[in-house]
């Protein structure tokens, strides 16, 4: 493992990935940056954090020759880690919510961005982007579902410390994921999947809001949600929202 610390950058992900075309990287790299002014999230989205208050960082991974139909056990792998690092840390009412947001209650403390590097029908490499909200208490206005590990329990963490935490579990699922165990991984996933069968409003891409019941994941790592009407459809990341 390499950790490379910087000052400001304008995203920990764009910068690996620029390091990975010029050299043959350590697997395990890992890019942490006090601060990143075009950090990025899902579907483009910005991510917006106070320096040195959070954990704005990228791995690189390249070791998982991993075929591309099970993409979602990736997916499913890093956001089991993360979860599991804030579960130790006793961090309460954890949830995560799909594909890969970590929420407490009703709240987004952190965010993931996967980028894979694809071949032969696998998965070879990945860089693996989060944004983790630790020791900032203040949130823009327009993140009103915003908040951090401080603002749930008063505590100041110690971001070196919670780096190593965080590595380390995610090095675990990746063996496991290694391993195959995808039944395992699916199974857990499922199990603190954020509104798993609970009525809920969602907004599709026409912003058209409709009522429907998460169920699961699909084969092919979309969100499956069972309609008022008792059909069962499948939705991918930019045809549905909770509303």
């Amino acid at each position: 493992m390499k950790i490379i610390k910087l000052s400001a950058i304008d995203s920990t992900s764009s910068f690996l990935k620029e390091m990975a075309k010029k050299s043959d990287l350590e697997n395990y790299t890992v890019i942490i940056a006090e601060e990143q002014t075009k950090g990025r999230g899902q579907q483009r989205n910005s991510w917006i954090s106070e320096p040195s208050k959070n954990l704005t960082m990228s791995i690189f991974i390249d070791d998982l020759d991993l075929k591309i139909h099970n993409q979602k056990y990736l997916n499913f792998a890093i956001s089991l880690a993360i979860f599991k690092t804030l579960t130790a840390l006793k961090i309460e009412n954890l949830s995560i919510k799909w594909p890969n947001d970590i929420m407490s209650v009703n709240k987004k403390i952190c965010g993931i961005l996967i980028e894979n590097s694809i071949s032969s029908n696998k998965i070879y490499a990945s860089i693996i982007g989060i944004g983790l909200n630790v020791n900032q208490i203040q949130f823009p206005e327009s993140l009103k579902n915003a908040s951090s590990l401080k603002a749930l329990t008063n505590i100041t963490y110690d971001l070196d410390n919670l780096l190593i935490k965080l590595i380390k579990e995610i090095r675990s699922s990746i063996k496991i994921l290694s391993l195959e165990k995808y039944t395992q991984l699916e199974q857990q996933y499922l199990a603190v999947l954020y509104k798993k069968n609970i009525p809920t409003m969602f907004k599709n891409s026409e912003d058209v809001l409709f009522m429907g019941k998460i169920l699961g994941i699909s084969d092919s790592g979309n969100l499956l949600i069972e309609l008022e009407d008792d059909i069962i459809k499948e939705f991918g990341i930019k045809e549905v929202s909770l509303a």
